[in-house]
């Protein structure tokens, strides 16, 4: 069966934008993409009253659905765009909806005056559980904001992308995570800039601001280590440029910058069965609530 790139419709200007990033990357991959509207029933007090039957209701995500694939399909020709309909809670049928996608796309709501994201309950549950890659995307996301300036000063389609940039823990790397990274970079042409925060030991930690020597040491040992990790993957794509960055300090902190001049971040989830604890660790948290950016969360054991 043929994997789509899926993309979670609820009529918002969140999930709009979504859905026309979905588009572009639906493109770039060779893909169809799936926009799947979730119709939550309507609590049974609530479907007596006229204006807000389950019958208006379904008349309502319908047309969200179908206008929305009648727009994309008109701006992206050639693409091939299916339409669903699922009926249950949004975050559980998503979630399912994910595990035949090649990619799930979400939307997100800017935060108003601040860079980032604001991460709603069904975005942070569908991130916790699902196993394949989701990407979260920004209402307003336009497809000039993924690349760099033209000569005049403002964001291009025309012009190259921004570098892909790719979080990276050299204790646990992981070849999914890895690869993602490196495929989203070719299938955009551009670079691929993996950002590397290293904090030490804690027997280390408080003769480290006066050490000099000490901190040299510890930031040699983890560029090399960097180094290492990479190289076997810099030789399977020879074609993408790398630039390494390995810096002492909060590893989120270091993403949430980069983001500003990326085309997407992406960064790993590992993937927990257990129902109980934290499904989503605090590098990715802090990365998904502050990009600029849209942001690929990867799944991996």
């Amino acid at each position: 069966m043929t994997r789509t790139l899926t993309v979670g419709l609820d009529g918002s200007p969140e999930s709009r934008a979504a859905a026309e990033w979905a588009a572009r990357e639906a493109q770039l991959l060779g893909l169809p993409l799936k926009l799947v509207q979730v119709w939550e029933p309507v609590p049974a007090p609530m479907a007596q009253a006229p204006l807000l039957g389950p019958e208006t209701h379904q008349h309502w995500t319908e047309r969200t659905t179908r206008e929305t694939a009648e727009g994309i399909r008109l701006r992206h020709l050639g693409l091939d765009v299916i339409t669903e309909r699922l009926s249950g809670r949004p975050a559980e049928a998503l979630t399912g909806a994910a595990k035949d996608a090649e990619l799930l796309v979400l939307g997100s709501r800017g935060l108003s005056g601040v860079g980032g994201f604001m991460v709603g309950s069904v975005g942070l549950s569908v991130v916790a559980h699902a196993e394949r890659p989701v990407v979260l995307v920004r209402a307003g996301e336009q497809a000039a904001d993924e690349h760099e300036m033209d000569p005049v000063g403002i964001p291009s389609a025309a012009a190259p992308f921004r570098p892909v940039v790719l979080g990276l823990d050299t204790e646990s790397p992981d070849e999914e995570l890895i690869a993602f990274a490196f495929a989203a970079a070719v299938r955009r042409s551009t670079s691929l800039r993996v950002v590397h925060g290293w904090n030490p030991p804690p027997y280390y930690a408080y003769g480290l601001s006066v050490d000099l020597e000490l901190h040299g040491e510890l930031a040699r040992s983890e560029t090399t280590a960097l180094a290492e990790v990479l190289l076997p993957w810099c030789k399977k794509f020879p074609d993408v440029e790398v630039a390494e960055e390995s810096s002492y300090g909060s590893p989120g902190n270091q993403l949430v910058d980069a983001s500003r001049e990326a085309s997407l971040v992406v960064v790993g989830r590992r993937i927990r069965r257990s129902p109980f604890g934290a499904h989503i660790g605090s590098v990715t948290h802090t990365v998904l609530h502050h990009s600029t950016a849209p942001v690929a969360v990867v799944p991996h054991n």
